[in-house]
């Protein structure tokens, strides 16, 4: 059957097959498995990463061996859960291949794992294995066009590189155990005997493996999986893939003359440097330019869908060059830790990943309502001569990264948490506001200094947790304005069409779906605008002041917008002695925010008196709630 095993070798990428769905000739006793697994205690199970709902995982093979690990970079080792599950071994002894990553994957009843697609550099080349240990004949797992039931005991790999999902529409929940692999001779031996989903081959049944008392399984571990610099070979096999999986696009050409010219710079500091230490700060260099040059090219689409900038972005880009000095086997001898745990050994990881996010430290955080003014706020403070910022708001930055997408989150809201900003995350993210950070004169920051960043986009008001995770030093400032004129101006942007945010947002009726998402929005559907509105507007403060009182008030300024436009000197002169910052020095004309509507006028929201006039019951008492913690004392 040599389909199968042609599917890799003719890919670039082992994780893109010619079938949806492959069945390896292997059956796994599912009763013991479930047996195994049953005994390891409830507690063990971890919220998934991304906090899906109804989704958790027990980790088996992670870095270090660490249980509590999401990682991906690292030696891999067994967590003690792994080494608990003697016939659990020998089914990926059986199955022969030198594992990555590898988890237990619960999903709930009446729960899925949405729809998406797998572009990070990890699984570039390796395959996923699925052994079904709990499940039902009504679980779905949907890859490309097909649509198959992996039944209790079978293994599987699939094609993830085409969009997929799994619905258990069941009242009772389904375990998989989820294993990554770059394969070895057994498994390569099982692939090329295997049968594609939709293929029937006369006389093909799968082998029975059951349980053997023998010694303790032998597992290969992954010990290599990220590379310190990438080697320029690698980086043009990845861009011939990308780009062989391209629809063709007018502009595609261009940016295919910046991917060269970025090879080219890159092979010949390779030949000059190889992968030496001291050459990180150029790699990094060429790439934060290469991320610059490519960001216009947003629109060019690959042929599975998902956009070719992002792909590049989310599997090659962070790759390419470490963003910390490895920690060598050797070193961690030498510094007397050679008897550490896994846990400490994984915490020098964790440590390097923050010492690296420290390169913004105490970074403000504009937080409040859409429509308050915060655009004219943040544009006038950006002037301090010790801020930086991205040049914006930051939804590319943040929802680039397709688990913190709320299309990867069943389009639930725009809320993000503490759990959502894993290590990975959170150094992607740093990393991307720093490679797009700059002073308001156009200045960028030297390699490795440390920079203020000043940040401001209205869905942040439903991140606060997340953001704090990410930038434990920061600095939040709220801005608050008169509801009357705010809910007026939401009104007015969701009529005008010009912010519409998720114009295609599934389950939604009417006019296309304008500013932040707030949780409960399906409650909203046929509901009249000024409605919606006043729900967005109470929904996003409650949640706002919800953080914001959970925090250290010494961390939180609050602005009266009415007041900053009165004395917009004297107000900016009191934030930046506040958070020790450098004034400008003539704020005497406040531009008009570039997303201003109308010129601006004290009476421009009686236009609209009579909608508020009606909604005010509704958003009364959290109106209350605002004015008395302005009212509060820092």
């Amino acid at each position: 059957m040599p389909s199968a095993r042609q599917s890799i070798s003719n890919g670039i990428h082992v994780m893109k097959l010619e079938h949806p769905f492959i069945q390896l000739p292997l059956k796994f006793d599912a009763e013991l498995l479930a047996q195994e697994v049953s005994a390891i205690d409830e507690s063990a199970w971890l919220p998934h990463p991304q906090g899906f709902a109804g989704n958790d995982a027990l980790t088996l093979i992670t870095p270090y061996g660490d249980k509590n690990s999401d990682l991906l970079s690292g030696p891999m080792q067994p967590t003690e859960h792994l080494l608990r599950c003697p016939y659990l071994m020998q089914v990926m002894q059986t199955i022969g291949g030198v594992w990555g990553r590898t988890r237990l994957m619960r999903l709930s009843g009446q729960a899925e794992v949405e729809r998406h697609v797998d572009v990070h550099y990890y699984w570039r080349e390796r395959m996923r294995v699925h052994v079904p240990i709990v499940t039902q004949p009504t679980v779905r797992f949907s890859c490309g066009d097909e649509e198959i039931n992996m039944a209790a005991g079978e293994c599987w790999i699939f094609d993830t590189w085409r969009w997929h999902r799994v619905l258990n529409d069941n009242e009772l929940a389904r375990i998989h155990l989820v294993a990554d692999t770059v394969g070895g001779e057994q498994f390569w031996s099982w692939l090329s005997d295997s049968k594609p989903s939709q293929i029937n081959i006369p006389g093909w049944k799968p082998r029975f493996i059951a349980k053997n008392n023998e010694a303790s399984p032998l597992l290969r571990y992954e010990s290599t999986n990220m590379p310190n610099v990438m080697t320029p070979w690698e980086m043009r096999d990845i861009f011939s893939f990308l780009f062989g999986e391209t629809v063709a696009h007018p502009r595609l050409n261009d940016f295919a003359g910046k991917t060269m010219d970025f090879c080219m710079s890159w092979n010949a500091l390779w030949a000059e440097m190889g992968d030496q230490e001291s050459a990180y700060p150029k790699y990094r260099l060429l790439r934060d330019h290469f991320r610059r040059e490519v960001m216009p090219f947003a629109d060019i689409s690959l042929l599975n869908g998902h956009k070719l900038v992002n792909a590049i972005v989310q599997s090659l880009l962070p790759y390419c060059v470490t963003e910390q000095q490895p920690v060598s086997f050797v070193e961690t001898r030498n510094s007397g830790l050679e008897t550490a745990t896994s846990t400490q050994v994984a915490s020098i990881f964790t440590k390097a990943q923050t010492d690296e996010q420290a390169l913004i430290t105490k970074p403000l955080i504009i937080v409040s309502s859409p429509r308050s003014g915060s655009t004219m706020f943040f544009e006038a403070l950006a002037n301090c001569p010790d801020l930086y910022t991205i040049g914006g708001e930051s939804h590319l930055a943040i929802e680039s990264i397709e688990s913190l997408n709320p299309a990867s989150r069943n389009y639930d809201s725009n809320i993000l948490l503490e759990a959502d900003c894993s290590p990975e995350i959170a150094k992607r993210l740093s990393d991307n506001f720093y490679k797009d950070s700059r002073k308001h004169d156009g200045t960028r920051p030297l390699d490795s200094e440390s920079i203020r960043l000043l940040e401001k986009t209205p869905k942040n008001a439903l991140r606060i947790p997340f953001l704090t995770k990410l930038f434990p030093d920061a600095g939040y400032i709220y801005l608050y304005r008169d509801p009357r004129h705010v809910i007026s101006s939401m009104i007015d942007a969701w009529q005008s069409g010009r912010f519409q945010t998720y114009p295609q947002l599934p389950g939604w009726v009417g006019q296309p779906w304008s500013l932040l998402l707030i949780p409960g929005w399906r409650g909203l559907v046929g509901k009249p605008l000024h409605h919606i509105v006043a729900h967005q507007w109470a929904t996003t403060s409650r949640i706002l002041l919800d953080a914001l009182e959970n925090m250290d008030s010494r961390n939180i300024e609050k602005v009266r917008y009415e007041t900053f436009v009165a004395q917009p000197q004297a107000e900016i002169n009191r934030l930046c002695r506040a958070f020790s910052l450098n004034p400008n020095t003539d704020l005497a004309d406040l531009p008009l925010s570039q997303h201003t509507l109308t010129p601006p006028h004290p009476d421009k929201w009686k236009r609209n008196a009579h909608l508020i006039d009606e909604i005010w019951p509704m958003i009364e008492e959290q109106v209350l709630r605002v004015e008395n913690f302005m009212k509060a004392v820092s």
